[in-house]
């Protein structure tokens, strides 16, 4: 069989894109509490470095809109923020910095407000996923058609779909997810026919292994197969790691996406980055890649976050002032000068690659602990809120306790 993809409108979720002309991309999302900032972030990491190219998070109240100020900044891959019934928290999540939302037709239903969500999106220039449900349908279109039919969930994403281009917004993908299989690849088909727009897919409340991944992968494998589908999620009852690996792992299986024997992830560079991030990542890529060296390795552009953020990957460096923190497993073992990074990182993970993770987890350097734990305490004392963290919170808060005009 010859694959022929279908063709679609392009669309970015950050540094992500999506569409025909782009690879498959894999989503998964966060199980964690937003407002948790630290813990999001060290799953999001892990949910990272097994696979995924997005990440979605929660977005259900207050304290979770401001967790995303941070988080956005912080994360190595596009957030996307997920809507429940309140619209203000949409807003709020766009004023954090997310790189995408996704609203749910079912859950809010006023058309005005919608479109004002619409409207701040676009100003951000940032992607609107219409994410239908086959278990959270307007009661009147189960009253129309009797049940969640194909037919009933491609019309409410049509009708949600009319409610975004009538304030000229058209950075959207598209979903119609259902629990059960056929049905799912049904309404995917039925959309497909009648819209240009990318299609995320993913069999809804699949459940747990291995019920749930036989589900999962029966419908997103018969629709790839067929060329429809731009990004993925397996949605099981258990750990998001499993959805990410189980993703890209259909992916290659399929021939859609490409196998890496390095696996390397980093940070965005922030405020806080004492270095070049993106060219150490680069030079550390090249490195490694010569040598095929197959670990997780993570590059960090900041000693206060990065080696706990990043404490799944085998090895990382993570940047101070002047200085690197060696980490294998987030424990620091090494602390080096800036210029030695690349070549300590080199060094180590052959080691490891000889060794193994818990031999080099022996032979750390004795005060590796005490000299990072100093040159964390230096550069929060130096640089304070150097992120504006606190205003930008403040103004999350301020979006969602405005009156509403009707």
């Amino acid at each position: 069989m010859i694959y022929t993809r279908r063709k679609t409108s392009q669309i970015q979720v950050g540094k992500v894109g999506i569409g025909s002309n782009f690879p498959i991309s894999v989503q998964s999302m966060t199980t964690t509490k937003t407002r948790d900032v630290d813990g999001t972030l060290a799953q999001i990491y892990e949910i990272a470095s097994n696979g995924a190219d997005i990440v979605r998070v929660t977005c259900n109240e207050v304290e979770a809109a401001e967790g995303l100020v941070e988080i956005t900044q912080r994360s190595p891959v596009p957030i996307i923020a997920d809507i429940h019934f309140q619209y203000k928290l949409a807003l709020a999540a766009i004023d954090a910095g997310v790189d995408g939302l996704r609203l749910n037709p079912g859950n809010i239903r006023k058309e005005s407000q919608i479109k004002e969500v619409a409207k701040a999106a676009l100003s951000a220039n940032i992607p609107i996923r219409i994410g239908v449900n086959g278990g959270s349908l307007d009661k009147d279109l189960l009253e129309k058609y009797g049940d969640a039919t194909p037919e009933a969930l491609v019309e409410s994403a049509m009708t949600e779909l009319k409610y975004l281009e009538d304030v000229d917004f058209f950075n959207i993908k598209i979903s119609v997810k259902h629990s059960n299989v056929p049905l799912m690849i049904e309404s995917y088909r039925l959309l497909a026919e009648k819209v240009e727009y990318p299609l995320h897919l993913g069999v809804t409340e699949a459940g747990p292994l291995p019920g749930g991944l036989i589900k999962s992968t029966a419908g997103i494998s018969t629709l790839l197969n067929e060329g429809i589908g731009d990004t993925i999620r397996y949605s099981l009852t258990a750990d998001p790691i499993e959805e990410a690996k189980s993703g890209r792992q259909l992916l290659e299986y399929l021939g859609l996406r490409e196998r890496n024997s390095l696996d390397l992830i980093a940070c965005p560079s922030c405020g806080r980055a004492e270095v070049d991030v993106i060219k150490v990542a680069e030079e550390a890529q090249e490195a490694l890649n010569k040598e095929d060296i197959p670990l997780q390795v993570a590059v960090m552009g900041c000693v206060v976050n990065g080696p706990g953020e990043a404490r799944s990957a085998d090895i990382g460096i993570a940047a101070g002032k002047n200085k690197g923190h060696l980490f294998i497993r987030g424990e620091v073992v090494r602390v080096v000068n800036e210029k030695d990074m690349v070549t300590s990182l080199l060094d180590e993970a052959r080691l490891i690659v000889e060794e193994g993770i818990e031999s080099r987890l022996a032979a750390a350097d004795d005060n590796a602990a005490e000299l990072a734990q100093k040159d964390v305490e230096d550069l929060l004392n130096s640089q304070g809120d150097i992120n504006n963290f606190t205003e930008r919170k403040k103004s999350v808060v301020e979006i969602t306790s405005k009156q509403d005009n009707d």
